[in-house]
Parts: C-alpha cells; structure tokens; sequence
C-alpha cells in the first residue's frame, strides 16, 4: 500500500488540499469532503493532535520581581508570575505552526467591537491555543483511559455524491 493517497493531484496541490482540510477539521471539528480525502485527513489530524497531547503540560513558571508607582508615587515591587512554554512544547507549537494554516478569529454574532478585543487580546495564533488549551487536555484523558495513541477523528460514509458518484465521508473528532 502507498505511504500516501495521490488524490489525482500533483504533490503540491494535494498538500495545500490536506493542510486546508485539517485546518478546517482543527477549527470547526467537523467537516464533509471525499472518503478518500477523509482517510488522509484522518491521519494527518492524528499526528498533530497527538504531538499536541504528549507535549502540552510541558511548561515552566518564573516569578519576577518588578518595580511600580502607585498613584501616590510611591515605588513598589510586586511579584509576578510568568509561565512559559517548555522546549518540547516550544518544539511543538512550531511544527503544528508550520503544517496548519493561519486561521483568524471571527467575532460572534452579536459581540461588541470591544468584546471581541478583549476575548482576542494577547491571542496571536488562535487555533494552536485551541489545540494545546482545548483539544490536548480532552484527548489525554481519552488517551490515558483508552491506553492508546491514535483515534481521536471518526470517519462516517455518507454514500454516494449526487453529480460523480464519488463516495462521500463526514470527518470530525471524538
């Protein structure tokens, strides 16, 4: 068996294709494309979220100790606490940062101007604090339960497309 589906595409086109495709699937959960494409997209979603998984608790804290003036001028020093990525992590984020496309964050129905900055502020690239805030914590605890790497995407057939008759899938995570 091949190493990867060619998808009648040449090398180029079919990488952006997946890269779209799992950014999506990573942003929406859910998405509906070929079967062909779905296996594909399956595999390469895997890999990131299990890379997300064996690296996110990877951080390390540091208090400093910072000088300020309050409003009567008086000089004072509070201690703060700064957590930051460990290597791995680091390591990590850039190789999902490389493969995933850049996706902005939209503002909600009904959310101010000013709501949506305030949610978004200090938040440069949305969808890796997704995967290592939301989806890595999610699927550690099903990975440590199900004693595995791996199945964290469920392929559902949806039969035949109406136009090519190609076979249709639904691709979302557990």
């Amino acid at each position: 068996m091949p190493n990867q589906r060619k998808l009648s595409k040449p090398t180029d086109q079919r990488l952006a294709l997946i890269r779209g495709q799992v950014t999506e699937l990573l942003w929406n959960g859910k998405i509906k494309t070929t079967l062909a494409r779905a296996k594909e997209v399956a595999r390469e979603a895997e890999k990131i979220i299990a890379l997300a998984i064996k690296t996110y608790k990877d951080t390390y804290t540091k208090v400093e100790t910072r000088k300020s003036t309050d409003t009567k001028g008086k000089v004072k020093e509070i201690k703060v606490e700064i957590v930051n990525d460990g290597v791995k992590k680091l390591a990590a984020r850039r190789k999902i940062m490389a493969f995933v496309y850049e996706r902005a964050e939209l503002r909600q129905p009904k959310e101010s101007a000013i709501a949506f900055k305030e949610r978004t502020k200090g938040i440069k690239h949305p969808l890796i604090e997704k995967i290592f805030n939301e989806y890595a914590p999610k699927y550690d605890n099903r990975a440590q339960e199900l004693e595995s790497n791996g199945g964290y995407t469920r392929v559902l057939k949806l039969g035949a497309r109406v136009g090519d008759a190609a076979e249709m899938a639904i691709i979302e995570l557990v």
